[in-house]
C-alpha cells in the first residue's frame, strides 16, 4: 500500500503549493523581515559578546516568533483544503470507493502537507538567517550589509521572474513556481552572502555562518511536521475556521504548556539556594557526599525560607522544583543526633542528614552503612529541599499529551550565548517523531469512522 501513498503525497504536495496563501504567507514573512530589520534598533542594547547581540537579540525574537505563527497558519490553511474541503467536495469519494485503505490516504495527505509547509518555513527561516546576517540597523549612519542586500534581492528578483516566465510560456501556476523557485535560490544566496563582510571583503566559504542561529532555525522546522499532523488530525472532522482555531489554541497551549502544567507535575518546596558548598574536611581532593561519614559545609545565598533543624533531611537540585535532583529517594534519618556511631553501623539505610544549622550555614553529614548514590556533591545556584519531590501523575500525564512546543524554542539558549549540544538536537527530533506518531495515529482513527458518502 506505500506503493499508493506517494502518488497521493505528490499530487497533495502540487496542490498545496498552487494555493495563493502558500505564496502570500511567504511573501509576508519576507516582508516583516526586512520591517524587522530596520526597524528593530529600540532596545538599547550594546552588548557584542555571542553569535547574537544588542539589538539584534530582538530581531531574532520577533523572526522566530514570527515564522513559527505563520508555519501554524499556513499548516491550517493548506491541511483544510487538502483534506477538509476534499470531503465537503466529495472529492475523496474517487479514492475511498475503490480498494485503498483509509490510512494510506491520510498518510499521504499528511505527507505531501508537510512536504509543502517545510518547503515554505525552510524560505521564511532562509530569510530570517539573512535578516540575522545583514544586523539591525541602529543608527542612521549604519551601512547596509550589501552582499546580503544583494544576494537576497537577487535570489526574490530571480524566483519571481521564474514565475513570471513559467506562468507565461508555460502556463504554470505563478505562486508554485516562483514560491519552490525561492527556496534554492534564496539558499544559494545565503551561502554567498555569508563569504563576504560588510564592505565585500571575502572571509571565505562559510566564515560568516552563525552556527548556534542555525541550529535554532533547524529546531524550529522539526516542529512543523508535528504541527501538519494536529492540522491533518482536526481537518478530518472540522471546517477551515476550526481547523485554524484548533491549530492556534494548540500552538497557544503547547508554547505555555511547561508554566501550565508541567510546572504543576513535579512538585517540591526550596527553602534556598546554595551559595558555595565545600567538604567539612579541606584535605579531602575527592569528597563526593556519597560515603558514610562524608561532612559537608553548606553556605546558602540569602536566609532560608524555612529554617531547617539538626535531624532534617537534605535534597539538592538545580531546578526550584527539584525534577532534576542528583540525590536519589532515601529513608530519612530518624534515630538520635547524639553520636555518629550509631549513624554508620551495617543495616542502616544510606541518608543525607542536617546535623548543624547556623544563620545561613548548614552542615550535611551522609549517614548509613553501605554509600548513597549521589550523582554529585551541590553547586552554586543549587536550590536546597528539606523533603523528596512529589510527582503529580494526572499533570505529569496531560504534559506529556500536550505538545510542548518550548522544545522546539532555542531563542534562549541563542541569546544567553549556551551551546547547544548535538544530544539535545537528537532528543527534539526524537519528541518530533513521538508526537507526530501520535496524531497521526489520531488522524487516522477520526478518518477511519468518518462518513464521507
Amino acid at each position: 500500500m506505500f506503493t499508493l501513498t506517494f502518488p497521493i503525497a505528490r499530487t497533495t504536495f502540487l496542490e498545496c503549493v498552487r494555493q495563493p496563501v502558500f505564496f502570500v504567507l511567504v511573501a509576508i514573512c519576507g516582508v516583516v523581515m526586512v520591517i524587522t530589520t530596520a526597524g528593530a534598533g529600540f532596545t538599547l542594547g550594546y552588548t557584542e559578546t555571542g553569535e547574537v547581540s544588542g539589538d539584534d537579540k530582538l530581531l531574532l525574537d520577533l523572526g522566530l516568533a514570527t515564522v513559527f505563527a505563520l508555519g501554524v497558519l499556513m499548516a491550517a490553511f493548506i491541511a483544510t483544503s487538502a483534506v477538509s474541503r476534499e470531503i465537503e467536495n466529495k472529492t475523496v469519494l474517487t479514492i475511498v470507493s475503490k480498494p485503498v485503505p483509509r490510512w494510506t490516504l491520510v498518510v499521504g495527505k499528511w505527507m505531501g502537507v508537510t512536504g509543502a509547509v517545510l518547503a515554505a518555513v525552510g524560505t521564511m527561516l532562509l530569510f530570517l538567517l539573512l535578516a540575522i546576517q545583514h544586523g539591525v540597523l541602529m543608527n542612521a549612519s549604519d551601512k547596509l550589509h550589501m552582499p546580503v542586500v544583494v544576494m537576497g534581492l537577487s535570489a526574490v528578483g530571480l524566483a519571481l521572474a521564474t514565475g513570471v516566465w513559467g506562468s507565461f510560456f508555460y502556463g504554470w501556476s505563478f505562486p508554485q513556481v516562483s514560491t519552490l523557485a525561492a527556496l534554492p535560490l534564496t539558499l544559494l544566496g545565503y551561502l554567498l552572502a555569508i563569504c563576504f563582510k560588510r564592505d565585500w571583503e571575502w572571509q571565505g566559504f562559510g566564515g560568516g555562518v552563525k552556527w548556534q542561529v542555525v541550529v535554532a532555525a533547524f529546531a524550529l522546522l522539526l516542529s512543523v511536521p508535528v504541527l501538519t499532523s494536529i492540522a491533518v488530525a482536526a481537518s478530518t472532522r472540522l471546517g477551515q475556521v476550526m481547523t485554524i482555531m484548533v491549530c492556534f489554541g494548540v500552538f497557544v497551549l503547547g508554547l505555555l504548556s511547561s508554566g501550565l502544567i508541567g510546572s504543576r507535575a513535579f512538585v517540591n518546596e526550596p527553602v534556598g539556594q546554595v551559595a558555595t558548598a565545600r567538604p567539612f574536611d579541606n584535605n579531602l581532593r575527592f569528597a563526593t557526599m556519597r560515603n558514610p561519614g562524608d561532612r559537608w559545609i553548606i553556605a546558602g545565598e540569602s536566609a532560608f525560607t524555612r529554617v531547617p533543624k539538626p535531624g532534617d533531611a537534605f535534597y539538592f537540585a538545580a531546578s526550584p522544583n527539584g525534577v532534576d535532583r542528583p540525590v536519589p529517594d532515601y529513608t530519612p534519618w530518624t534515630g538520635g543526633m547524639s553520636g555518629r556511631d550509631e549513624m554508620m553501623v551495617q543495616g542502616v539505610p544510606p541518608a543525607l542528614v542536617i546535623t548543624d544549622v547556623k544563620e545561613r550555614e548548614l552542615q550535611v553529614l551522609t549517614v548509613g552503612g553501605t554509600a548513597l548514590e549521589v550523582a554529585r556533591p551541590p553547586r552554586p545556584g543549587d536550590y536546597i529541599f528539606l523533603t523528596p519531590t512529589k510527582v503529580n501523575v494526572a499533570a505529569l500525564v496531560a504534559w506529556g499529551v500536550v505538545p510542548n512546543l518550548q522544545f522546539f524554542w532555542l531563542l534562549d539558549a541563542v541569546t544567553q550565548n549556551q551551546p547547544v549540544p548535538v544530544g539535545h538536537i537528537g532528543l527534539i527530533l526524537l519528541y518530533s517523531l513521538s508526537q507526530l506518531t501520535v496524531f497521526l495515529s489520531l488522524a487516522v482513527m477520526l478518518f477511519e469512522r468518518r462518513d464521507v458518502g
